[in-house]
């Protein structure tokens, strides 16, 4: 009989359920695993399917819809009273061949099968044991053997006549698999091969991968019996974190403590194996498991959310205020946005906790023109929702640890974003600009970026790859910049070009603190063929030190400047200064501070 052909317990391995009696079927979601988090309870997109980590079935059982190969009936423990008429009628599933059948109906004289002790309904059937798949380990107690064939049956430990003895069990004689040696005589069936003994001992069949799959199973269910339940109380939890030692968060490596600390080699309660794996000793405030000796693993970004997060409606529903006494308040939700349009962001974060119309009152994106996140070490997930669902016109990210993933998370979702700081930033979190839109985009704060050159300013403003073919001047990606501050960058001539070329509709630009700015620049910024001639209103040139008086008449070319900042550079002579300010580009400037030339609109 073919694989193909014996039915609904062959083959493929049954997908067992919950045994709804161990402490893990009987606690409640920890809300943490990753499993939970994409729970759709849990705010997640609910892709996985998968149950939490802390709720994983140490027994699974066979599911009611197994039947046995052989008679093709389910399981008829229940029908009789004695134990082995019960074993000889339950079902039993190879974790080897897979095959799930009744003890009672083998019929192959006498053979022997190895039963798992830990997993319900599951062992090692006596056909895979003879053709030599089994995986017998010396000393294991969750293995015994079962003798099925002769007179008897005994299931026993693998240490005879120690602690690990059990009481004999007595089945019905002559049982072996019809279906091993279809056709064939018993004397004609292929013998298992004795394996080859070494020098140390008689030698170990290799495990197979469903055993391993099996130890890799039992392993996590004895980590998952040690983690503290945290259904219970916050005092609770404390209490038993503390005295036991054993807890661990999902972000650390298996076997560390809370803390992030792995205990010494060679402390106390703890040691090694030759197989390079530590051993803990009971008592000692770790879990009873080995783990591969090394460093632990660096801890994991924070992760952004997976579900969709949409911006609030135009119009806030809904446009009264319900009370509690089933009226409505006599104000209309206009009035009360121009109430809360006088707060800030502090007191409108307390009022959205008053109720739930006043928080979708509040998520109105003309409270929140701007939103400063600068200075934060790192931004979290919820911080990044909150951002799209306010959609606010001014986003200041100044000196925060943001990332490359979650700066085009938000720029991909705040289509409307009309002025972005990103100073302090690193490069490789600013090169998200590279590959985002950003159309309504205005002004673009880019000072004292480190490790800026010329090819990473050349990948910033160079139009996208996708550009038509003549469209190539016309689409830049700051092609409606106004306001673009490089303050403190490495700039050569060479990115002057490329801003001028695509960039053209600047009227404030800051080069302050550019080493590299000279008097070739300024002979490029008020050149005839430059677009910036005719819309620069303010230019802060302070603390380039290459500039020299030279390069002051220059700037009369500029007939719509207003303000130029020529602070601190050492080159320029104060008098030089002087006699710009009185003549200017046209009409003259007022000095409020040395260097400094002020025109009244």
């Amino acid at each position: 009989m073919s694989s193909s052909s014996r039915g609904p317990g062959a083959g493929a391995r049954r997908r067992r359920t919950r045994c709804r009696r161990c402490r893990a079927c009987v606690r409640t979601e920890c809300g943490d695993c990753h499993f939970c988090r994409d729970m759709k309870k849990f705010g997640g997109p609910g892709r996985m399917k998968q149950s939490c980590l802390l709720r994983q079935c140490t027994a699974p059982v066979l599911p009611h819809t197994a039947v046995c190969l052989l008679c093709g009936e389910a399981g008829k423990e229940d029908t009789v009273e004695g134990e082995e008429e019960k074993f000889g009628l339950s079902l039993m599933e190879c974790t080897i061949c897979n095959e799930i059948v009744h003890p009672g109906c083998l019929k192959m004289g006498k053979a022997e099968g190895v039963i798992n002790a830990e997993i319900p309904n599951c062992w090692e059937c006596p056909r895979c044991t003879q053709e030599g798949r089994t995986n017998k380990v010396k000393g294991g107690r969750e293995r015994h053997l079962k003798k099925v064939g002769g007179d008897a049956c005994l299931l026993r430990g693998s240490d005879p006549g120690g602690p690990g003895l059990l009481p004999p069990r007595v089945l019905n004689p002559s049982q072996a698999f019809s279906s091993c040696h279809p056709g064939l005589p018993p004397e004609n069936w292929e013998k298992p091969k004795p394996t080859l003994a070494s020098a140390e001992g008689p030698a170990v069949p290799s495990p197979s991968p469903q055993r391993e799959k099996l130890e890799r199973f039992k392993r996590m269910c004895q980590l998952l019996e040690r983690v503290p339940d945290t259904s219970s109380s916050s005092s609770d939890s404390d209490s038993d974190s503390d005295s036991s030692g054993t807890s661990l968060s999902e972000d650390e490596a298996p076997g560390e403590a809370r803390n992030g600390r792995r205990p010494a080699r060679g402390s106390s309660g703890e040691k090694e194996n030759r197989g390079g794996r530590r051993a803990v000793r009971p008592g000692s405030g770790a879990p009873l498991l080995s783990w591969p000796l090394g460093p632990a693993p660096p801890p994991r970004p924070p992760q952004l959310e997976r579900h969709v997060v949409r911006p609030p409606p135009r119009s806030p529903e809904p446009d009264t205020l319900p009370l509690a006494a089933g009226s409505d308040h006599p104000l209309p939700r206009a009035a009360w946005l121009r109430v809360f349009q006088h707060l800030g962001p502090r007191e409108l974060c307390i009022c959205m906790r008053v109720c739930r119309t006043w928080s979708r009152w509040c998520y109105d994106k003309r409270l929140w023109p701007r939103m400063d996140l600068s200075r934060r070490k790192s931004l979290t997930p919820p911080m990044l929702s909150g951002v799209v669902r306010r959609q606010p016109r001014a986003l200041d990210l100044s000196w925060t640890g943001v990332s490359k993933k979650q700066l085009m998370w938000l720029l991909n979702r705040l289509q409307g974003l009309q002025e972005l700081v990103l100073s302090g930033c690193s490069w490789l979190s600013v090169s998200a600009l590279g590959s985002a839109p950003l159309p309504a985009l205005r002004l673009l704060d880019l000072r004292w970026i480190e490790d800026v050159k010329d090819s990473q300013l050349r990948e910033l403003l160079l139009p996208p790859p996708d550009t038509k073919p003549g469209q190539t001047e016309s689409r830049g990606r700051l092609q409606g910049v106004a306001e673009l501050r490089l303050a403190g960058l490495e700039l050569t001539d060479a990115s002057l070009r490329l801003l001028l070329r695509h960039a053209p509709q600047l009227s404030a630009l800051d080069l302050s603190h550019c080493a590299h700015v000279g008097d070739p620049s300024v002979h490029l910024l008020t050149a005839p063929t430059s677009p910036l001639r005719e819309t620069l209103v303010h230019l802060n040139l302070a603390g380039c030190h290459r500039l020299t008086d030279h390069c002051l008449p220059l700037f009369r070319r500029c007939p719509r400047l207003r303000r130029l900042d020529l602070r601190s550079c050492r080159q320029l002579s104060p008098e030089a200064c002087a006699r710009l300010a009185a003549a200017g580009p046209p009409g003259p400037f007022r000095c409020p501070e040395e260097k400094l030339l002020l025109k009244d609109s």
